[in-house]
């Protein structure tokens, strides 16, 4: 590595400067005070923590994203989070053990060892919020109606479109395959790739019975409007599970679109994000202006188990530097500032102090260095006041 490479950030990771991490922060500020209006509190977890809680109810989903290390106090393997989620399940399930709902909120830096999309970063600021201790519809269309205000808080461009999909229809019919282990890894990889040819020529290979096979070569084919819940209810109509997780999606989307009219509905039965906990309804918000989910999230109800308290449990998380990249407008910044002569002379720095505290941006000059080019007005003594005139 040379002199200049050891300045380089590693691949994949990103830094903001001014003036855009004050607009980042200025917007985490204005979404959480959106999510404290709708009850949810705030929580902030540890950046590291054991490896086994990290881990605990996500399967092997986070396993191949989190950087492992061995802590120096305590010679246990510790990890950096990768998602913020089965924290917030921990604190739910072993901290707050709170009787009935709880809504809690969290925005903070998350780490991958490698991209999640071609599109995303390794550090990623984790927005979101997650509702425990109800199971049903109201709680769905709360999470998803929150996730949407997200997004309309942000000012993203639109129009949104709202992606829904079931787990537990994938879910029957691996059963009824009987696929497990490494054959249901392989048949997941393919549907989310949408790679029809692999897929016709793996089913093909099974020996399944033909209406079996059949139901498996026209799941990546579910996904479109609501006609994409007319064919699934012909198509799976043997099956009393599956067409429960049809008619709840249904419920759902009748819901958000009653409350959300603008919003694009579109129905994806193949769609699995994070299969391995995800217990039920699973969601995205899309915009045509990123190739990739804005938001996404889903029910889990089998998260916090293993913390001892299985909890029905939903929720939705983004990335805030990814939503403000698709912003209409970015808060806007006042950088300018008032410039206050450097001197210990009292009057001066309790006229400085109070101008800060009415938020006013005071740079107080250094002895024999430039004048920073943000201030374009100054502090001036005038018959024993000091005064702010334009520089």
């Amino acid at each position: 590595m040379t002199l200049a490479d050891r300045w380089l950030l590693p691949d994949g990771m990103k830094e903001m400067l001014p003036p855009r991490a004050r607009q980042v922060e200025v917007m985490r500020r204005r979404v959480l005070d959106l999510y404290d209006s709708w009850g949810y509190d705030l929580v902030m977890p540890p950046l590291a923590e054991h490896l086994e809680s990290l881990l605990t109810g996500v399967g092997r989903d986070l396993e191949m994203q989190t950087f492992k290390l061995t802590d120096q106090v305590s010679g246990h393997t510790i990890g950096v989070r990768a998602d913020m989620t089965p924290q917030v399940a921990r604190i739910d399930a072993h901290r707050l053990r709170t009787e009935g709902p709880s809504r809690l909120c969290y925005c903070g830096s998350v780490l991958h060892t490698r991209p999640s999309n071609m599109l995303a970063s390794r550090n990623p600021l984790q927005l979101g919020a997650e509702l425990y201790g109800h199971a049903g519809l109201d709680s769905d269309v709360e999470v998803i109606s929150l996730m949407l205000e997200t997004l309309r808080t942000i000012d993203v461009k639109g129009p949104v479109s709202l992606d829904l999909g079931h787990v537990g229809v994938f879910s029957e019919l691996m059963q009824e395959a009987g696929l497990v282990g490494e054959q249901q890894d392989r048949f997941i990889d393919m549907l989310q790739r949408k790679a029809l040819p692999e897929i016709a020529s793996f089913i093909e290979g099974l020996d399944l019975p033909q209406s079996v096979a059949g139901k498996l070569l026209a799941l990546p084919r579910l996904n479109g409007g609501a006609e994409v819940i007319a064919r699934a209810r012909e198509l799976f109509s043997g099956s009393e599970t599956i067409l429960a997780a049809l008619t709840y999606i249904e419920q759902v989307a009748k819901r958000v679109q009653s409350r959300y009219p603008a919003t694009d509905l579109y129905f994806d039965l193949g769609e699995l994000r994070g299969y391995h906990y995800h217990t039920g309804i699973v969601f995205a918000a899309y915009s045509p202006h990123f190739g990739q989910a804005l938001a996404k999230g889903g029910r889990y109800d089998s998260i916090g188990k293993d913390f001892g308290r299985a909890r029905p449990a939903t929720g939705f998380s983004s990335d805030l530097k990814t939503l403000l990249e698709v912003a209409l407008e970015m808060p806007e910044i006042d950088r300018s500032a008032v410039l206050a002569p450097a001197s210990e002379e009292s009057d001066l720095l309790i006229a400085v102090a109070e101008l800060r505290t009415q938020g006013v941006r005071v740079v107080q000059a250094l002895e024999g260095e430039v004048v920073p080019g943000c201030c374009d007005r100054q502090l001036v003594l005038k018959d024993g006041q000091w005064v702010i005139e334009a520089r």
